[in-house]
């Protein structure tokens, strides 16, 4: 079995196991789960020295992770979200321009993001202190899966690329305790590690030891070049690249 097919199995056995189980919200398929206690989840990440120490935090789009985007905006954070798809020349949402407009837990949706945030690109960023990325799973030793499309991969190599993450940034994910897993996730070298994994219930602080850097052109495919405009001026001088995420 190659390494892309663990992954996708190991993807649909925690999406059935959420759905069986009752622990999310509508259906997981496809997706980063929704996950009852994730208000929870969230709580426990901000009760952290990480997370208090962060200045600037980029946050995934997930509805899983809305009240991480909303408790970050709370505390005066530099808040920044992916546009899907990293579709636009300025791939990022400046979350923080909704502010005082919206209340926090408003600026935190993807509706209000796309219709009235401020955009910006790689060299108007902060360096961040702190990157919550969504999981499908995630294991104790911080290796994860995202839902097989890509994009977190590629944010992080071109939040690398960039030096906006770095070795003092901290990679977290929110996830449901079912979403941990007692096993090997299979890797790849352009996957990155978690450093923290919380969850409604507990907070893992696992061992750093992949933090690759850059994208890697090899690894992406035609239909992600002609999606992300970025791309083309950041890999002018790079090699190597994301996967699957």
């Amino acid at each position: 079995m190659s390494s892309a097919q663990a992954k996708d199995e190991i993807r649909h056995r925690v999406w059935s196991l959420l759905e069986r189980q009752g622990a999310a919200e509508g259906d997981p398929a496809g997706r980063i789960p929704r996950f009852q206690g994730a208000r929870e989840a969230a709580e426990r990440l901000a009760a952290t020295d990480h997370w208090r120490g962060a200045n600037a935090v980029k946050v995934n789009p997930d509805r899983a992770q809305h009240q991480v985007r909303a408790l970050a905006l709370g505390a005066s954070k530099a808040t920044y979200m992916a546009v899907p798809k990293l579709a636009l020349d300025q791939p990022f949402y400046l979350l923080n321009s909704l502010l005082p407009s919206y209340t926090p837990d408003e600026a935190a949706t993807r509706d209000a993001a796309e219709a009235h945030s401020l955009l910006v690109g790689v060299e108007a960023m902060q360096r961040l202190d702190l990157v919550v990325s969504g999981s499908v799973a995630v294991n104790r030793d911080g290796a994860r899966i995202g839902k097989g499309r890509g994009y977190a991969d590629i944010e992080y190599g071109m939040l690398t690329e960039a030096g906006l993450i770095d070795d003092r940034t901290v990679i977290a994910t929110t996830v449901h305790d079912l979403q941990v897993l007692d096993e090997p996730i299979p890797e790849e070298p352009h996957d990155f590690r978690v450093d923290l994994v919380v969850t409604p219930t507990r907070i893992i602080r696992c061992p750093r030891t992949r933090r690759p850097h850059g994208l890697h052109k090899d690894r992406l495919t035609a239909e992600q070049l002609a999606e992300i405009p970025l791309l083309d001026a950041l890999m002018a001088n790079t090699r190597g690249g994301p996967g699957e995420g």
